[in-house]
């Protein structure tokens, strides 16, 4: 990876997409601490020290969203957009065949949809958020609301709804003109740009812990990479055809299935699920101390009950099996064999080959599903042994780093190959 790192250091084309890049990440955490008119940053602070809900989405917003500032949403909204977008893709008859038979029209025409579908989802998630900021007791915004404030509350809304359109102008741009995803990379930046004060925080708090942490932290990295870059391959025999005076296929290759062809979205899927039902039972729950049903499904739901992992760890795995299966059946891998002359040794075309693909996919998604299980709950498990609740880097903040490194650099090894197999042509 160094040496990859170097080589395309030396590269005045690669080396200035590098250059591109790291200006397009330092633009947008200048743009992360310009705080929205009207926040009172104590009370913010006070109000993220208790709001579970709000620490998970400023992990996508890369701490944007602490110091509510106009890019306070980050990228948020536009995956949840593509989440709608691809689950949509499996349902809709309309929307199947124009991915299918459009083909890079179909899904430039898709990608259009999903950055249409952000803006009311960025509307939306601004309003709500900035009338959380409004409820809380101090109050972080004092002058919001439609009724009492209604040019102040306009101005909020369309200034939030407009940093998220920047967030995702900037990633698209380090897609085209930088290194690596730029989604990935926005969010990555953010995350990465915690650590110094998390790790000063518990370098304060517990150093021996830190060691320990430290530990379990490469062991995690090291199990995510092997996970991540683990697949089973299906051997694939493509028949011979003849055409004309050519004879054509008759090669042998391969289908990797991947262990997790999720990614991080099971996490994201659950712990947005499992955030709600405690902040909903906190509207209706009772003084501390009284038993009611309430403040049962608030101390059922807190991060500290082992309930809470333990429902965590069940819906990782039952998100991952159904995410995975929404992918593969997007795919269409039987049709597209089929189509092509190509067939599994020993398998019949059609239903058979999509039974025994199905087959083998759940087999290997059960060691991705669990091990996705085990990195959400890597907090609860390691508390005690670190003897702290201050994490260096979340479990989906880390799954998050590794996939966007490895990512990343697969493109910069990519683009080293296209150059070294140009000078050898010339």
């Amino acid at each position: 990876m160094l040496d990859a790192l170097r080589n395309a250091l030396k590269l005045p084309d690669l080396r200035n997409k590098i250059l591109f890049t790291l200006f397009i990440l330092v633009v947008y955490r200048l743009a992360a601490h310009i705080p929205v008119p009207g926040v009172d940053p104590q009370n913010l602070a006070l109000l993220f020290q208790s709001n579970q809900l709000l620490g998970f989405l400023d992990l996508f917003s890369g701490g944007a969203l602490s110091n509510f500032s106009v890019v306070a949403m980050g990228v948020y909204p536009y995956i949840t957009a593509q989440i709608i977008m691809q689950l949509l893709t499996g349902i809709v008859p309309s929307l199947q065949r124009l991915v299918k038979e459009g083909g890079d029209a179909g899904r430039a025409r898709v990608n259009l949809y999903t950055h249409l579908a952000t803006i009311p989802l960025a509307a939306l998630q601004g309003f709500a958020q900035a009338q959380v900021l409004t409820q809380s007791n101090p109050p972080v915004l004092t002058k919001f609301g439609l009724t009492t404030f209604p040019l102040e509350t306009i101005a909020i809304i369309l200034t939030l709804t407009c940093g998220t359109v920047f967030a995702i102008w900037l990633g698209e741009l380090i897609s085209e003109q930088g290194i690596g995803s730029g989604i990935s990379i926005i969010i990555f930046g953010g995350i990465v740009a915690s650590v110094p004060q998390r790790l000063g925080q518990m370098v304060q708090s517990n150093p021996a812990g830190l060691i320990v942490f430290a530990a379990i932290t490469l062991v995690t990295i090291l199990g995510i990479v092997y996970i991540q870059e683990g697949s089973r391959r299906i051997p694939v025999q493509y028949g011979k055809r003849v055409r004309g005076t050519k004879m054509y296929g008759g090669q042998a290759t391969h289908i990797p299935l991947r262990v997790n062809s999720a990614g991080m979205i099971p996490l994201i899927f659950a712990i947005s699920i499992l955030i709600f039902p405690g902040v909903i039972a906190g509207f209706f729950a009772g003084p501390p101390g009284k038993e009611n049903f309430a403040n049962a499904i608030v101390s059922a739901f807190n991060q500290s009950s082992p309930v809470y992992w333990i429902v965590y760890f069940v819906m990782v795995i039952g998100f991952t099996y159904f995410y995975t299966d929404v992918i593969f059946r997007q795919q269409n891998l039987p049709e597209v064999l089929q189509q092509q002359g190509g067939f599994i040794p020993g398998i019949r075309p059609g239903k058979k080959t999509e039974d025994y693909l199905n087959g083998v996919l759940r087999r290997v998604t059960l060691v991705g599903a669990v091990f996705l299980g085990l990195v959400a709950i890597l907090p609860f498990l390691v508390r005690d042994v670190t003897e702290t609740t201050t994490l260096i880097i979340t479990s989906t903040g880390l799954l998050i780093v590794v996939g966007v490194v490895l990512d990343t650099m697969k493109q910069l090894q990519a683009q080293l190959m296209m150059r070294h197999y140009e000078g050898f042509i010339k």
